[in-house]
């Protein structure tokens, strides 16, 4: 999703403290047509966002004045507004922290800006749609070849309707409504399972095996449903 036309601006703050990374990011994402406002500081860039309604927000973790992950605390307590996490950390215990505190994404530097804006762009989209779904649930979900009728229950593979358990469909059913993020195993297991299975990852890898043989061609090469590895998973979105 990039500006057209006669729209309003899409606006993005940057919260980065490395001068090279700001002006990268500048020339790319002003070439793109966003709107960029920048901090270098994690309270400013708290500041910025509650100043003025942003579109989404690149967050580097290591700041100089507070860790990055106390700014996706501080941001969600009153927006939910998409965060893109850009950080040196590729650690997995930091990045699973990041995203079940809220982050949407994580990009490792160093990154390639094709595969950054790709990325912001499946942010973008998505927060468009959980707008308009708030206004007007929606009734289906489609990517690819994969087809699911929410209103009906039924599940499509081209033509083909795929006949899912109870547990399958509701594992399926949560990674539609954050299609295009990455849901870390503790934050699935949660929603499927309930709050006293966190822990029970074996659960969530056998049901996945289960419903990825099920909509997937190849389900050891799968086309929807992707593994992030050592996080969690990230249903494709078109």
């Amino acid at each position: 999703m990039t500006p057209e036309e006669g729209t309003a601006p899409v606006r993005i703050l940057l919260i980065e403290d490395e001068q090279a990374i700001r002006r990268f990011l500048r020339a790319a994402l002003r070439d793109q047509g966003y709107e960029l406002t920048e901090a270098d500081r994690g309270a400013e860039g708290l500041r910025m966002a509650a100043a003025q309604p942003q579109d989404l927000i690149i967050l580097d973790l290591g700041l100089p004045d507070m860790d990055g992950l106390e700014v996706i605390a501080a941001l969600r307590e009153w927006t939910q507004v998409p965060i893109m996490i850009l950080s040196a950390r590729d650690r997995e215990r930091d990045k699973v922290a990041a995203l079940d505190l809220g982050a949407d994404d994580y990009v490792s530097k160093p990154f390639g800006v094709g595969e950054l804006l790709a990325r912001l762009r499946v942010l973008l989209r998505n927060y468009t749609r959980l707008q308009d779904r708030g206004r007007s649930e929606s009734s289906h979900f489609a990517t690819g070849d994969l087809r699911v009728e929410l209103d009906v229950r039924r599940v499509f593979v081209g033509e083909r309707e795929i006949f899912l358990t109870p547990l399958e469909y509701r594992l399926l059913v949560v990674l539609i409504r954050h299609a295009g993020k990455v849901l870390t195993h503790q934050f699935l297991l949660r929603e499927v399972w309930g709050p006293g299975y966190q822990e029970q990852t074996h659960y969530l890898r056998v049901l996945m095996g289960h419903l990825r043989r099920k909509i997937e061609e190849v389900p050891a090469q799968p086309r929807y449903l992707r593994t992030e590895q050592g996080v969690g998973y990230r249903l494709r979105d078109d």
